[in-house]
């Protein structure tokens, strides 16, 4: 007769890293990137620098800036080979050769466990940066520094990294938490419109589903962070990327080992969104609908009161979004089963009972799902 013996493993890891806010981070006189690199050690280290090519072509002299730094700083930091531009946007996760050139450079510099990747740009080249800095040596040093609104207050300061794979968003990725991310804001006077603009939605989610003051904040605020208004904005992505971190100590789950995905309030849709459009919306725009789409969903179930919807939808609007697109049709539906499957078989979507209240369902009724989106279609703000 077999004897079975079970020897059980648990361990815990601790995770710390700092989100800085600064301006002019690579001024030369600017201390937080080499004292960052000046608690590492004992020894001088390596880096090789990552950037987005649309934040080159909107501040030209970043890569000398970037240089001068390192020149100057050189006792505690050696910056290794060419800065290295990879193209932003989906384009960057949509090809695994941006994550081979990574990987490239890393053995080519000897960038080890105790050297860095520093990733400068929007939130798919902080993703797929992330992703190479990840998997090289099991896991270098990343330093992320977000370069638009929706990377400084949400996607760079999380633990994920990613790209996209099989036409699925996401589909290859890691858990790896950053060694620090630092949010400069003068990357955000050069932002285009739209740019500047996406970001706002996923200070609306986050604000929905917890903060009914952070979101009535928003909703007074919505045309002034519309048109620009730098004050404003600081403080929003300060709020925003504070409980999204709080989120994430918070939950229990920062390596979504379960199917409960919060701060996914309004993401399968806009996920599924982007596809169809073949990535012309961007993240926050298809953001912005799919938070119109489940509250509109929330309220004809009855769970959400006409007010509250119409509050959301006029605070949405005003923030200078759509509420609707070309591609959001029962095509968008398939992006349930997609997020079924992304979250390991188990359906969870976020719903809202009241301004800053959300709560969790396990099915979508598709016709109610197909009204919503009549709904929206046809919306009129008075």
């Amino acid at each position: 007769m077999n004897k079975t013996t079970i020897i059980k493993q648990a361990f815990q890891v601790n995770i710390n890293f700092n989100l800085i806010f600064t301006s002019h981070l690579f001024e030369i006189d600017n201390p937080i990137l080499v004292d960052l690199f000046s608690d590492n050690a004992n020894t001088k280290s390596n880096a090789i620098v990552v950037i987005d090519d649309g934040v080159t072509k909107a501040h030209p002299q970043l890569k000398a800036s970037i240089i001068n730094y390192f020149k100057a700083h050189n006792a505690s930091i050696n910056l290794q080979g060419d800065i290295l531009e990879i193209p932003g946007g989906e384009q960057a996760k949509n090809s695994e050769a941006h994550i081979k050139t990574i990987l490239k450079s890393v053995n080519n510099f000897g960038i080890d466990r105790h050297s860095y990747v520093i990733a400068i740009g929007g939130g798919a080249v902080l993703d797929a940066v992330g992703f190479a800095a990840a998997i090289a040596h099991r896991g270098v040093r990343l330093i992320r520094i977000p370069t638009t609104v929706l990377s400084q207050n949400d996607s760079g300061i999380g633990v994920k990294n990613g790209i996209n794979y099989f036409g699925k968003k996401n589909f290859v990725g890691t858990f790896s938490a950053p060694y620090a991310v630092i949010n400069d804001d003068t990357f955000l006077s050069t932002l285009d419109d739209r740019d500047w603009r996406s970001g706002i939605s996923e200070a609306i989610k986050v604000a929905l589903i917890k903060d009914r003051v952070f979101f009535e904040w928003i909703e007074a605020n919505a045309i002034a962070l519309n048109n620009r208004d730098q004050d404003v904005m600081n403080t929003l992505i300060h709020r925003c990327a504070k409980m999204h971190m709080q989120h994430i100590q918070n939950s229990g789950d920062a390596f979504e080992q379960g199917s409960s995905r919060p701060l996914d309030f309004g993401h399968w849709a806009a996920h599924k969104l982007e596809q169809l459009s073949n990535y012309s919306i961007r993240h926050g725009e298809a953001v912005a609908i799919g938070i119109a789409l489940d509250s509109t969903y929330s309220y004809l179930r009855g769970y959400l009161t006409e007010d509250s919807l119409t509050r959301i939808l006029n605070c949405i609007l005003n923030s200078g979004f759509d509420l609707t697109h070309s591609h959001l049709n029962d095509k968008v539906i398939n992006g349930l089963n997609e997020f079924r499957e992304h979250l390991g078989g188990k359906l969870t979507i976020m719903l809202l009972k009241a301004l800053g209240t959300g709560f969790e369902v396990h099915d979508m009724d598709e016709t109610m799902v197909l009204k919503a989106i009549d709904l929206l279609n046809t919306y009129n703000q008075d």
